[in-house]
């Protein structure tokens, strides 16, 4: 074969495997476009993202990890928003998320602008903010619950105190609300025939213990039929599998032990893939369940937390309200 013939095959072979490249890359692209989209989030128009200037001298910032889940963020995040500023109008509640991933994704999706931490927390100083109550929705004091804390600790300078409220599960009083509010929402499903399933997120810090120690008050409390596992750390989908067998139920209810019903609640627990949680109670012979609900939506919930900021208010000798 000639220079030419050889260098004009090199030059066709490359455009083709160029051209299947592409092809490849566009289809790639197309089906993970399809899998992020393939489902309802909601109108994220009737969110507030609470990213509103002239804040004044009391701020209270709620800082959540987020969702993209509109409808789920309005009902949980959002209520527990709008509950703290009812409890406390004198301040100005705004909001903050610490998933970038997350508040990148709604606002490329919905055009829907979040702050970050350090965002919210710049908005705070350039707004003249003298006194910032931050109260987090997290479940404990795990991993985010402490970057929160580093984060803050960076803007000493910028306000005249800054106080950073408890999460969710902190003392035992905490831990017996919670375990009220969760049995109060699933009673209609405790006959005995059906076991009781909670699925919460799991950690890698020491927090961990806190679902070994809600399961223990659940038991104590007489709830033999609820459970509560982890999506990515112990109990696990099995560990939960392994305790209703032992028992003689026909049917299992899954709900999330998680502020908000976002992807985990969505896809790790009640979507259709192998591996979910749906998938392994049916697969096992369950009729199953789901009620995609975050514990935001409680009242219950929201209450404990206004609780906690107004514990934080009074340790530190802030002003609330008459509310």
């Amino acid at each position: 074969m000639s220079t030419i013939k050889k260098i004009l095959s090199c030059i066709l072979s490359l455009a083709l495997m160029l051209s299947v490249m592409s092809v490849c890359g566009a289809l790639t692209a197309f089906a993970e476009g399809e899998d992020e989209e393939n489902y309802e989030t909601g109108d994220a128009s009737l969110d507030d993202p609470r990213n509103q200037d002239n804040i004044g001298e009391k701020e209270l910032l709620v800082v959540s990890f987020g969702t993209s889940y509109n409808d789920s963020r309005r009902l949980t995040i959002g209520a527990i928003e709008s509950a703290l500023q009812e409890a406390f109008p004198d301040w100005s509640v705004r909001r903050a998320f610490t998933s970038q991933i997350i508040i990148d994704h709604v606002m490329q999706r919905d055009g829907e602008a979040i702050d970050n931490v350090r965002e919210a927390l710049d908005r705070a100083a350039n707004n003249g903010v003298k006194t910032l109550l931050v109260q987090p929705t997290h479940l404990m004091h795990g991993f985010e619950y402490n970057d929160l804390k580093n984060e803050l600790a960076e803007y000493a300078d910028a306000f005249d105190k800054i106080v950073l409220a408890e999460p969710l599960l902190n003392i035992d009083r905490d831990f017996d609300m919670v375990a009220e509010a969760v049995v109060a929402a699933t009673a209609d499903y405790d006959n005995g025939e059906t076991a009781i399933c909670f699925m919460g997120h799991g950690t890698e810090a020491e927090s961990n213990e806190v679902y070994a120690k809600m399961q223990a008050i659940l038991t104590e409390a007489g709830c033999e039929h609820t459970y509560i596992g982890t999506v990515e750390a112990t109990p696990s989908v099995e560990d939960v599998l392994k305790q209703v067998q032992a028992g003689s139920y026909k049917r299992v209810l899954l709900r999330p032990l998680m502020i908000v019903a976002g992807d985990h609640a969505n896809n790790d627990m009640a979507g259709d893939e192998p591996g979910s949680w749906k998938s392994v109670f049916t697969d096992a012979g369950y009729e199953v369940e789901c009620v995609v609900e975050g514990l935001g939506q409680l009242p219950a919930i929201r209450e404990l937390i206004v609780e906690h900021t107004r514990e934080a208010m009074a340790a530190n000798g802030l002003e609330a309200s008459a509310k």
